[in-house]
């Protein structure tokens, strides 16, 4: 049975028992600091389960994506080297929210496994907690096992808990085995299926209480299910896995180092997935951890001896209907970023093959002299690390290989001084989480109604809630106090996609004025962030809610242009530029996408032209709610990584089409005009234009035009013809500057210079005003008296400068450096013959005596 028909087959079969099927979470979780990416398919239930999120569903199948290359969970270095480890698989789980328990979902999985996959009985085992006496009669009674068949384990293996408190109990594992004798134990009998009753809540003390609602979360990893239907022991031959390293076997004419196959299709697919959703590699957090998929793989297409970027040929597999590692059904999203995902493999497989190429070098002269046993030193792994760039990840493995060593301690005492540096940034998934607050009053007062597509004023909206910046509840504010204030509908947009939150005021009958100066958007709860300018505000009172509507237009206009931009950014610079962030302001729009190169100025003014240009075209532009996977095969543009419902908003705006919940100027000739005011790169692969719409561009050009005029009065010409005139005045200024260096020069070759001889030696020193340093030491330099000590300072706008030279016969008596830096009591560079240092005007006197003091203790010594 194929893995995608599996997959198919499970959501069916639980949909047909009364579940309702669930999407996949994204990788990156939402609201939860505590993981790095999903790892689990009970991650997006996690609020549900704890109980601080209410639901209307009571039971839900998913195949959930997951992750676990970074943070607490990284099977990252066994993959490749087992049967079973993976960075990215799929999770396949039924879950009850107090509907039914433990005889429920031990009869649905029997079923499934029985009937539906038509597993044999015999060989199947079940584990059950060892006190859990329920579960194992349940078990005897469905299953008709003997009592050696249900094993009772007394470990944490089968007591499940979320983590060191909260919702957690015993759970039961199912296992098959291949029946293969030459299979080693742990490849033979697998764990295929866990199921976790739970139904209590553990405190700080360790103690369990009996949660309200028994729940039921259970985990399939479809990979491992696939290779038992597929009468495979190893998840790498079933049918995904094989025609994704048919493909690496192909390119690179090798089909003997398996490990290597593995480890690139592990990696190639959940590198794609990460791209999918937003992630481009960089050198912190979950860009990070793609970096390092991307790189790991790329070490070992290296080493199969294929030579050239390889992970964009494969990815095609992943999308390609007729192939059995087809994923583009069930995640449409790898096809919507196909070509951010090729251009993204291409760009960081080319860009590390160099790296790649001097680390190994490196590494191999580092171990050369190492055998099997011996120990690599930790500084030199930190050397090809922290010089070179080169993964320590691929180190270990290359170490693994060659059964060398790792002096760990040695690396890490290597590292100490710039651990605050290296420490990874991310503590979390960088999001807050969602204070209890909202989800109560969530459960409280459902939705907040929006009604600012239409309406800029409400008149008689209900102040529900008024919240403390302690995030409690109150019943009222007074004149000064800021607080958080939830309507029952309001015109007021919750800053989201960019676009920031609205201004305006809260105004009740008797003339109270609450002013809000900020909207956010929690948990589908309007925040007005207010403060209470005159008057009062209570619970229950009724105000006419007011946005600031200039402001408002100003925010229609720069949303409506950064659609626009980013239509048009495809259209000139290709179809793999997609949004990877953006700012829409009253005052300017930012713009952040990813593209591998930086955009010309040809490119800049095209993209001008063509923006403007539609913007003269007057298009009008029109919404409408429907299906999200119809938007999609509508040509709708959707966020890569952005959580969207089955209900989504559409904006057209002549041929741009995309998801948004902004708020948009109704013709474009509003917006005016659009000017880009930077390009630049912020990180690698992703580029920012700054640009301004309106009256901001207007002013932005007035502005430049008034600093060209000043310019052509300061020059005596006209604008027109001020880089000709600037041209001609730098020429000007080059030549000023060479008869200047030259008159000094003459002024220092022809100037009273001091001379002294100390017991042989010729020392030569002279303090020079307003002269630079630069021509002091091109002075210097030209001198090759033999026994001579030359000692100059040279002062020029506040600063001085001790140049040091030691003749050349003299170096092995004393050192250049050695005296500037005696002599000033500070660092210097330079070396016996030539050094140089700052030094104090003030002291200048001192400084030459104490080098004459030390020339004549040297030739006193000697």
């Amino acid at each position: 049975m194929k893995l995608n028909e599996i997959r198919e087959r499970f959501i069916k079969f639980f949909v047909s028992n009364g579940h309702k099927q669930v999407s996949s979470s994204p990788l990156i979780p939402e609201h939860d600091p505590t993981l790095m990416f999903t790892n689990a398919g009970m991650v997006q239930f996690k609020n549900i389960f704890t109980g601080a999120q209410k639901t209307d569903m009571k039971c839900v199948v998913s195949s959930q994506k997951c992750l676990r290359a970074g943070g607490k969970h990284n099977d990252l270095e066994n993959v490749g080297y087992t049967t079973r480890h993976h960075t990215f698989f799929e999770m396949l789980g039924n879950f009850s929210f107090g509907d039914y328990f433990k005889e429920t979902a031990i009869e649905l999985t029997w079923k499934f496994i029985t009937e539906e996959l038509s597993l044999d009985k015999n060989r199947l085992s079940i584990t059950v907690y060892h006190t859990d006496d329920e579960a194992y009669e349940i078990w005897r009674k469905v299953s008709g096992f003997s009592d050696d068949k249900i094993i009772r384990i007394a470990t944490d293996d089968n007591f499940w808990s979320m983590g060191n408190t909260g919702p957690c109990g015993p759970c039961s594992e199912i296992f098959y085995d291949h029946a293969e004798p030459n299979l080693k134990n742990d490849d033979r009998i697998v764990e295929i299926w866990n199921l976790v009753f739970m139904e209590f809540n553990k405190d700080e003390e360790g103690n369990l209480q009996k949660l309200p609602k028994k729940c039921i979360d259970t985990g399939m990893g479809l990979e491992r299910i696939a290779a038992v239907m597929q009468n495979v022991h190893d998840n790498y031959d079933i049918d995904l896995f094989s025609a994704l390293m048919s493909k690496s076997q192909e390119y690179c004419g090798d089909t003997g180092n398996k490990v290597a196959h593995k480890i690139i299709a592990d990696h190639l697919r959940a590198a794609t997935f990460l791209i999918a959703e937003g992630i481009l590699p960089g050198n912190e957090g979950r860009n990070y951890v793609l970096r390092r998929l991307i790189r790991r793989a790329v070490r070992y297409i290296h080493q199969l001896g294929y030579n050239d970027s390889l992970l964009h040929h494969i990815f095609p597999a992943l999308i390609d209907s007729s192939s059995s590692a087809y994923m583009g059904d069930v995640y449409p999203e790898l096809i919507r970023a196909k070509s951010l995902i090729e251009t993204t493999l291409k760009s960081e497989e080319e860009n590390f093959k160099d790296t790649l190429m001097k680390g190994i070098n490196l590494l191999e002269k580092f171990a050369a002299d190492l055998n099997p046993g011996d120990i690599l030193p930790g500084e030199s792994a930190f050397k090809l690390y922290d010089t070179y760039g080169f993964p320590l990840d691929i180190t270990l493995d290359i170490l693994k290989e060659r059964k060398i060593n790792f002096d760990q301690k040695g690396f890490d005492d290597a590292m100490e001084e710039q651990k605050e540096r290296a420490r990874a940034k991310w503590v979390g998934s960088g999001e807050k989480s969602v204070e209890q607050v909202w989800f109560d009053l969530t459960d409280e007062f459902g939705k907040t109604e929006f009604v600012g597509y239409e309406l800029s004023e409400v008149k008689g909206a209900k102040v529900l809630a008024i919240i403390s910046p302690k995030n409690e509840v109150i019943d009222s504010a007074k004149e000064g106090e800021k607080v958080t204030i939830i309507l029952e509908n309001t015109p007021f947009y919750g800053e989201s996609g960019g676009q920031v939150g609205d201004t305006g005021s809260l105004i009740k009958s008797d003339r109270s004025i609450i002013t809000v100066e900020n909207t956010n958007k929690t948990n589908d709860l309007y925040l007005h962030k207010c403060i209470v300018k005159s008057g009062s505000i209570c619970k229950g009172d009724a105000v006419t809610a007011s946005i600031d509507k200039k402001r408002r237009q100003n925010l229609r206009r720069n949303h409506s242009a950064t659609h626009l931009l980013h239509f048009v950014l495809r259209a000139i610079l290709g179809d793999h530029v997609t949004q990877k962030g953006s700012l829409v302001a009253p005052d300017k729009l930012r713009f952040d996408f990813s593209h591998n190169a930086q955009v010309t100025q040809d490119q800049l003014f095209s993209i001008e032209d063509m923006v403007n240009s539609l913007i003269r075209e007057n298009l009008s532009t029109s919404t409408k709610i429907q299906n999200m996977n119809q938007a999609i095969d509508e040509g709708a543009t959707a966020l890569f990584g952005e959580k969207y419902g089955d209900q989504v908003r559409v904006v057209n705006i002549g041929d741009s089409k995309e998801l948004c919940g902004g708020t948009h100027v109704e013709h474009t000739g509003e917006i005016g005009l659009f000017k880009i005011v930077t390009e630049c790169s912020i990180a690698s692969g992703v580029r920012r234009i700054e640009a301004l719409t309106g009256q901001e561009a207007v002013n932005y050009i007035r502005d430049n035009e008034i600093n060209l005029k000043k310019v052509a009065e300061l020059v005596k010409v006209p604008v027109n013809e001020i880089t000709s005139r600037l041209s001609i005045l730098n020429q000007e200024r080059k030549e000023s500057e060479a008869k200047i260096k030259n008159l000094y020069k003459k002024l220092v070759s022809v100037e009273n210079i001091k001379s002294t001889e100390i017991n042989g030696i010729n020392f030569t020193s002279h303090a020079f005003m307003d002269i630079s340093a630069s021509i002091i030491r091109e002075f210097i330099l030209q001198q090759h008296k033999p026994k001579t000590v030359i000692a100059f300072t040279a002062t020029e706008k506040n600063k001085t400068v001790l140049i040091v030279k030691v003749s050349k016969d003299l170096t092995g008596q004393i050192s250049a450096k050695e005296l500037a830096s005696t002599a000033t009591e500070r660092g210097c560079g330079g070396n016996t013959e030539l050094a140089q240092t700052g030094c104090d005007n003030d002291k200048i006197n001192h400084i030459i005596t104490t080098i004459c003091s030390k020339i004549a203790a040297m030739k006193e010594n000697s």
